[in-house]
This record gives structure tokens, sequence and C-alpha cells, in this order.
């Protein structure tokens, strides 16, 4: 129940905890690091699925599939790779009451084994470009995790690509990162910053990465996804080479890309209450749950009749409506329940909708809605619900993402010297745009000193990032100065 939801203003960390478990989103598993994704959250994690599956192969992607083990030696071929992810890895080195020949490594991400494949498929400019995805597992050995946002074990879904030219995958890694902000806002209703990644920040074996920065409600910002231009870095590596037009054999330029069951997480920190989840429409499972008040023995069956009425008369205005998602009705029918608890359970599980609906309110013809992300109670008439639940969906999906959106624009400051960044990164905190000289020397001392990071350089409309004259915060240094994003990050 709600009650056992610590306040956020109390304690951030424990709050985000208790709604994943209690709204039985997530558990822990016995195997330390890693979650059991429960139904209440794997509906969600197939809601994304659904439609950025969609968004992705309307792209040109198709999906595949790659093996969960990689040899050892793949890994090692490319060394900024295997020196980025080396700390992460799980190895197998016994398998069928044997030591293995090779390790193998429980994959952390498939570039290395998806290019073991490319090099083999791909022999001429007629084959390219070639554009997978996968819907997959990954492990990572983190030290410390939290349920969806950093576990060991997590489901995301990899893209890879490959070009002719450098230019191919450039537009590529763009596009895809303007396919994730459209999906986030879009979908989890929550608005992201694109950006660039700095050098010590990108993935490793990258050229360049490009990510979606969000702003949770304690100001701390979340990255929920990325893009990399992996130029030809791979390609040399696992000699994935194609004939040209011109008759020379040239490396293939490609891009990778990724989100995971962190956006859950992303989307939880985002939107949700003390009461518990709230639940974007776009990501619900249920949309709509009539409680019937069943008070009254004589008058259990005339409620009960008018609630299927109801039900289906949502259902069929759903089938007109120009939302993009089918609306789903539940009737509670639990009489081993009271309506109070019912009330608070449904806040906490974060149903867009619930109606009351008794006796007395057919005698009135009407019944009484909350919208969960208002909470206000509201009496409306029977013949008007259908249509009142369809604009409210609507506007709440829409609301939820103002908000979001207006929360982060209030809480992101340009800042100038690195004195007025240290003193209002405690209080107020949030995001601080900055002048930036772009050594590591400058970037490391901030991280250090004040455990924030660059989480990304905006950029402007050629993709560039924005420049400005000015002085770096942290050196003082004089010249053109690119805006960097600077904050605590999960």
């Amino acid at each position: 129940m709600a009650e056992k939801i610590t306040p956020r203003s109390q304690d951030f960390s424990k709050w985000y905890q208790d709604v994943v478990l209690q709204a039985r989103l997530a558990d822990y598993s016995p195997v330390k690091g890693c979650m059991v994704i429960r139904p209440n959250g794997y509906s969600i994690w197939e809601q994304i699925q659904k439609d950025l599956d969609r968004r992705i192969k309307e792209t040109g992607a198709r999906n595949s599939y790659f093996p969960l083990f990689i040899p050892e030696s793949f890994l090692k071929k490319e060394a900024e790779h295997v020196e980025g992810f080396a700390p992460q890895c799980a190895v197998v080195t016994h398998a069928g009451g044997k030591e293995l020949e090779e390790k193998l490594i429980v994959r952390p991400t498939s570039e290395t084994i998806i290019n073991s494949m490319f090099a083999k498929w791909i022999q001429s400019y007629r084959d390219l470009p070639l554009m997978i995805n996968q819907w997959a597992n990954v492990v990572r050995w983190e030290m410390r995790t939290r349920l969806f946002l950093r576990t060991t074990e997590f489901l995301w879904q990899e893209g890879h690509t490959c070009h002719a030219t450098h230019e191919e995958s450039e537009q590529e890694a763009r596009k895809m990162i303007g396919v994730y902000a459209q999906f986030a806002e879009e979908v989890l209703a929550m608005p992201v910053i694109p950006g660039k990644k700095s050098e010590s920040e990108k993935f490793a074996g990258a050229l360049h990465t490009y990510c979606i920065e969000a702003m949770m409600q304690d100001k701390k910002a979340l990255q929920a996804g990325t893009s990399h231009n992996l130029s030809t870095h791979f390609a040399e590596a696992f000699n994935t080479l194609f004939l040209d037009k011109d008759g020379k054999q040239k490396a293939v330029h490609q891009t990778s890309w990724g989100v995971s069951t962190r956006l859950i997480g992303g989307m939880i920190m985002t939107h949700s209450d003390d009461k518990g989840l709230v639940l974007p429409p776009r990501l619900a499972e249920t949309h709509v749950v009539i409680v019937p008040i069943l008070s009254q023995s004589e008058s259990k069956s005339r409620v009960l009749e008018a609630a299927e009425k109801l039900a289906l008369q949502i259902r069929d205005q759903g089938e007109k409506s120009n939302l993009p998602y089918r609306v789903r009705v539940d009737i509670d029918q639990d009489e081993t329940k009271q309506p109070g608890w019912k009330f608070h359970e449904y806040e906490l599980l974060g149903i867009p909708y619930r109606i009351e609906l008794g006796p007395r309110d057919l005698d009135k013809g009407q019944v009484v809605m909350t919208r969960r992300d208002l909470g206000k109670k509201e009496f409306v008439l029977l013949e008007e619900v259908p249509m009142r639940v369809m604009e409210g969906l609507d506007a709440m999906q829409k609301a939820l993402l103002e908000r979001a959106r207006s929360f982060k624009d209030v809480n992101t400051f340009r800042v100038e010297s690195y004195s007025e960044f240290q003193q209002k990164l405690d209080e107020p905190g949030g995001f601080f745009i900055a002048p930036w000289c772009e050594s590591a020397q400058c970037e490391a001392r901030v991280k250090e000193e004040t455990k924030a990071t660059i989480r990304c350089l905006p950029l402007d409309e050629s993709f560039l990032p924005i420049r400005e004259a000015g002085k770096c915060m942290v050196c003082n240094g004089s010249g053109s100065s690119v805006r960097a994003v600077f904050a605590r990050a999960y």
C-alpha cells in the first residue's frame, strides 16, 4: 500500500526503491546485482518494445539475434573496446565439466561478435547498407546496483549498421539519437537534451557518441540512450571489408545504438509521486479501472451490469479515437477488499483513470472519475464518460511531458564561473550549462572535486557542439569554448 512509500523529500533513493517494489514492477533476485522483472514492470517494457521496434524498422533495420557468449579473443581485437569493458566482464572458464580452451565473455555488448559475422556477409558495396537490430539481455558486472537503473543483467535493444562512407554512418548515428529523443518525449513523456559525449565519456571504441540526457525529480541526470559512430575501428580489427564501386577494397563504416530497461527507471523518477507510480497512458497495460460499489446486495447485479455496459462503451470509443494505442478497461469485482483499499492500490499501480460506480451514482446517472496525475475526483454524466476518458488520456500524456519539461527548464542554469557552479551544485542543483575549454584536465578536475560530469555537449542544427565566446569556467582560459551540460548523474 502507499503508506509504505517513503516521501521523496525525505529520501529520494528510498522513495524510488519503494515505488518499484510496492508497485510490483521488479524485485531483487537471489543472484546479487540482478533483478526479477515482475508482470507489472514487464508490461511497460513490452509497450516500449512495441513502439520502439516499429520506429527502428521504419529506419530500415531488421531484427536478428546473436549468441550470448563471445570468444575472449574477439574482445581483444579492438584495444580501446576491451580496455573499456574488461572490468565489467563476466567470464566463463569451464563448461561441460571441462576447462575451456578459450574463455567466453558473457555479452556486455555485441559489436565484436556481430562484426565477425559482418566480415562473412559483406563482400561488395551492393551489400551495403547492412542494418540490423537485436532485442537481448546483456551482463555487466556492476559494483553498485539499483533496480532498472543499473543491474548486472538487463534487457535492451542494440542496433548495428554498416555503411560505405563516413558521411552515411554519421548520418545514421545522428538519425538514431533523434529517434530516441522523439520516442522518449512522445511515449515516456520524458523531455531530454540530445548531445554529444566528451572524449572521456564516449563509448569505448567509438569515434563519436551521441546521447539523450533526462533530468530526474531529484535533479540528477540520467543517460537514457546512446548512438555511436564507430567509424572503421571495428571493421579494421575484424577485416570487415567491401569492394567499392572504384574497384578498391575498403573498410566499412559502422554505427551502434541502444536503449535499455533503464528507461523504465527514468520514467518512474520523472513522473511518479508519494502515492506511487504515475504512468504515461502510452505505457499503460490498463488505462481505466472501474470499481463497482457493491455495498447493497440487492443492487449488485444492477451495478455490475452498468459497469459492463460502461466498459464496453469506453472500449468502443477507444476504437473510434485517434489515440495511438488500444484503450484497455478492467472491472474490479473483488468483494474481499474494501473500495478505499482499491483506490489506494490503483493509485499505487499508476492506472491512469479510476471510475467509481455505485447504486447512488446510477440513480443520478453519473460516475466519479479520478485522473491519476491530478488526483481530483469529478462527477461525470454516464453518457459523457467514454469521450471524457479519451480526452483525458490524451491530455494526461501531454500534461506529464509539459510538467517534466517545465521542471527541467526551471532547474537548468547558465553559469560562467567555477565558483558559481560549485555554489549552486548542491543547492538548488540541476543542470548547469557552462563554457568548457575541451581539455581532459579541466573535465577531470570537475569530476574529482564535485562528482559532477559532463553529460553532453548540446548541439546546433548542424549537429556540432554549440560554441560561444567565453572563458572556460574551470581554468578561466580565453577564447571560444563549447557549452557543456554539467550535472551529477545516475
